[in-house]
């Protein structure tokens, strides 16, 4: 315990919040993590007040930006932060040098395999005990902004040359300090999100609203009604977002610390709690995680905003929008009817880098190949891999389902609201069962976890055909080739506690063994589902026979 504790107090950065930390009970990590946050609330706010386009000239704002994003790197990590700006640095010289046909080749290849090196490394580092906010996290946002923008640079210049293009995307390659201010700026540097390379630097250079504000068909010309660039407060949409932020922070404290994922897979718990139990704590710790993912992308959207940076358009209401770089839709994540939609509302600038540089690329296999790609980007943890290859039957069986039977239940609003309800029932609980090893992170838990569930539904498949057997015993033929005997201790006051042992024994052994079925007293052939026969020998062990 004193070796957890004091593992929980330490980081690779500052350690000047230290009391703090100790003070509050949160690791230091966190602690600095917020502080850099909250500081870069403010700054942001004086950054468009103080330092706007208008009292500052582009270089003096790229300038400030990047030495203040550097600064909560050292801050947050210490000696760590020297692999940003590695990556930075080895991405730029390949803007530069590289061929344009190939610089979006190089690119990838250098950013994701030092992305790959660095999570390995973190592996034998941390070995499981990885800090929550540790140097990884901005590295992955960095290796998204090099990618991003060497293929928008590939695509402008090899295949596509209209005016929409050149206008969102930019035709010449970028300096030095736009560069190391787009990858590094302080609004973005520790959690995201990715943004588009254009839009940073016209919020640099103060052209961010007026080109928001163009024509819907995607020209450069025209102000859709305006003739100077409003001033447009973001000051209403911050002040959403924390609010945000503060509910979510008091649904963590109260809720998510008491709802542990590790609890999910400890022994005492899987082996006394019924099934439902353990899927419904299942169900309730995968909900609390979320919060926490919540609070660090709202916060990054407000203070992007706070700066005057993710301005959108004016929405259908007549109200500005500040939704331009926004990571995610909670409202949609918890009421995702089908597993596309949670996809699509949970980490969505993610979501577009992965559609930018994988799905619409790839000849074949786009799904599979973009999930893999997400699991390689977010590390190399076996749970990363069970969780989005399992993603990948699972997003296309639940497109089969939805195109084949959606129609039918769009006849009237009752049937639609039942659809509803019950598609929203099976994406939660295949999130449940997708997402938890991408949290438990090791093999072995995850193991654990995959075990009870499909244990589960096994016994539920046993039960249907024993019952269908039952029905119709003079045509019933034994199709049970080999039965697996599971001994569990019988506790005098209470069920079965846990499981001991696993044998396997064939049929005939089976019934020299075990000569009753528990239930219908007769010799165990195959006809029916046996309850628990009593083992002669072994009047404490209860022995479950299950087809195999």
């Amino acid at each position: 315990m004193g070796e957890q504790a004091d593992t929980a107090f330490k980081t690779t950065g500052s350690k000047w919040l230290l009391p703090v930390s100790e003070y509050l009970g949160f690791p230091l990590d966190q602690v600095n993590f917020l502080a850099c946050q909250l500081f870069a609330l403010a700054a942001a706010f004086w950054f468009r007040l103080y330092l706007s386009p208008s009292h500052a000239n582009p270089l003096v704002r790229h300038a400030v930006a990047t030495l203040l994003g550097i600064a909560f790197l050292i801050f947050c990590f210490g000696w760590y932060s020297v692999h940003l700006l590695t990556v930075v640095v080895a991405g730029y010289l390949i803007i530069v040098k590289a061929d344009i046909n190939n610089v979006h080749s190089y690119s990838m290849v250098t950013a994701m395999g030092y992305l790959t090196v660095c999570q390995v490394s973190r592996v034998f580092i941390f070995n499981y005990g990885i800090l929550s906010t540790d140097f990884s996290g901005p590295l992955m946002i960095v290796t998204q902004k090099i990618t991003t923008l060497a293929f928008q640079l590939h695509d402008v210049c090899c295949f596509v040359f209209n005016d929409f293009f050149f206008c969102s995307v930019g035709s010449v390659r970028p300096s030095l300090i736009e560069y190391l201010s787009y990858n590094l700026n302080f609004l973005s540097v520790l959690v995201g999100p990715c943004t588009n390379y254009k839009d940073y630097v016209d919020f640099i250079e103060g052209r961010h609203i007026s080109q928001r504000l163009r024509h819907r068909s995607g020209t450069c010309t025209g102000q859709n009604g305006y003739d100077k660039t409003p001033d447009l407060s973001p000051l209403p949409a911050v002040c959403q977002k924390l609010l945000v932020c503060c509910g979510c922070m008091l649904f963590f404290l109260i809720v998510t610390r008491s709802l542990p994922i590790k609890y999910n897979v400890d022994p005492d718990f899987v082996n006394h709690a019924a099934f439902l139990t353990r899927l419904t704590y299942a169900f309730f710790s995968i909900q609390a995680a979320r919060p926490k993912f919540y609070f660090a992308w709202t916060l990054a959207d407000a203070v992007n905003n706070a700066a005057g940076f993710g301005f959108k358009g004016i929405d259908e209401n007549g109200k500005p929008s500040w939704d331009l770089i926004c990571n995610l839709n909670i409202l949609g994540i918890e009421t995702a009817t089908s597993f596309k939609t949670f996809i699509d509302n949970w980490n969505i600038r993610t979501g577009i880098w992965l559609k930018t540089v994988c799905y619409d690329r790839a000849p074949k296999h786009r799904l599979a190949l973009t999930f893999i790609l997400s699991a390689l980007w977010h590390g190399v943890y076996p749970g990363y891999y069970f969780t989005f290859i399992t993603a990948i039957p699972i997003t296309m069986a639940a497109r089969a389902i939805r195109k084949s039977i959606r129609h039918y239940f769009l006849g009237s609003k009752g049937l639609k609201m039942g659809y509803d309800i019950l598609t929203w029932a099976a994406t939660q609980l295949a999130i449940c069962y997708t997402v938890m090893p991408f949290l438990l992170l090791a093999v072995e838990p995850t193991l654990v976890y995959y075990r009870y569930v499909l244990s589960y539904f096994k016994h539920v498949e046993l039960l249907r055909e024993a019952h269908k057997g039952g029905t119709n015993t003079r045509t019933h033929t034994h199709t049970l080739t080999q039965i697996s005997c599971r001994t569990r201790y019988l506790d005098t006051n209470m069920h079965i506690l846990s499981l001991r042992q696993t044998r396997t024994w064939s049929h005939s052994d089976c019934i020299q063994r075990m000569p009753l079925c528990g239930h219908n007293k007769r010799p165990c052939h195959g006809e029916r589902e046996p309850m628990y026969p009593l083992h002669p020998r072994c009047p404490l062990d209860v022995y479950e026979c299950v087809s195999v």
